[in-house]
């Protein structure tokens, strides 16, 4: 096996783009659960944002006009699961399931005139002189808008639940939506903005699977990156920054096992293909032996209100 091979700078720079995706998704789910909902609809949001931000950018020819269409049918999607569940209260685990299959099913139809097609690529910014530093400059400051978003959202959300007077009512809600309401805080809009804002992320990340890391239109092209980023909530107990460390470590177990490939390592392909999900899991056994911390007290329990 030839380690000189790999090469750090590119290994971080593809570690950043390899994990925007699932740093969207998770970040908005990571809202979304903290209001108190459980959508597990995440997969068939971003599938959705796939295909649709694919569509878009083909259509007109603008990648930054297919990452907003993205969002718009990641927030449609979950759209129909607000209404499902927070006016027809129907089983959050149960509607959220159906999302992911309606969303599967929808791509794989919507996207059948488009395989094959390459879409147009989402341009790098130009930092100037920080882009030509030597080393660093590879590894942190050539990537396109959509990475460094990713990044500023992680430090929005992070100041919106802790510092603002709507975070801490979002909060509120996640933990007694009934002492919310007793306060005068309307509980279904609260959640219902939380569930359209995590649909709008996880469109994106799915827009960014499409149009970046592999830019053409593949059904199921998601493969199980939703699931993921539902993992990494927990493992992040419900905190941005630790969302960010989860998607990273995530996307860099990815990427070393593509370069340990590449770099002939003698670990079967299977085996190494399979890692980020072990280490997925493994992660998660360890830190389920401290319970489940952090974690809204009224996560996935529908509020009707009476009188």
């Amino acid at each position: 096996m030839d380690l000189g091979a790999i090469q750090p700078a590119i290994l971080i720079a593809s570690l950043m783009v390899s994990s925007t995706p699932i740093l969207l998704a998770a970040l908005g789910e990571m809202v979304v659960e903290r209001a108190g909902v459980l959508n597990l609809g995440v997969e068939g949001m971003m599938i959705a944002g796939a295909v649709a931000g694919f569509a878009v950018a083909i259509n007109s020819g603008n990648p930054a006009l297919g990452f907003l269409g993205a969002a718009a049918a990641g927030a449609a999607l979950a759209l129909a699961f607000a209404v499902l569940t927070q006016i027809l209260l129907s089983n959050h685990v149960a509607t959220g399931l159906a999302l992911t299959l309606a969303g599967l099913g929808l791509s794989a139809l919507v996207g059948k005139p488009y395989e094959g097609m390459k879409a147009p690529r989402l341009p790098r910014l130009d930092l100037g002189p920080l882009s030509d530093l030597p080393v660093v400059g590879r590894m942190l400051f050539s990537h396109d808008a959509m990475v460094y978003l990713s990044l500023a959202l992680v430090a929005g959300v992070w100041a919106f639940l802790r510092y603002t007077r709507a975070g801490l009512i979002l909060r509120a809600v996640g933990e007694s939506a009934e002492a919310a309401h007793a306060l005068g805080y309307s509980v279904i809009r609260v959640r219902v903005l939380a569930i359209l804002f995590g649909g709008a992320l996880a469109g994106l990340g799915g827009a960014y699977i499409s149009l970046v890391r592999v830019p053409q239109w593949t059904e199921g092209m998601t493969a199980g990156a939703g699931w993921i980023a539902l993992a990494i909530v927990v493992f992040a107990s419900w905190r941005a920054g630790w969302v960010l460390v989860g998607a990273y470590l995530f996307g860099g177990v990815t990427v070393l096992q593509l370069n340990l490939q590449a770099a002939g390592a003698i670990v079967p392909v299977a085996l190494l293909s399979a890692s980020p999900y072990l280490v997925t899991i493994l992660v998660l056994v360890i830190i389920s032996a401290r319970g489940l911390q952090g974690a809204p007290a009224a996560l996935g329990r529908s509020f009707h209100a009476s009188g």
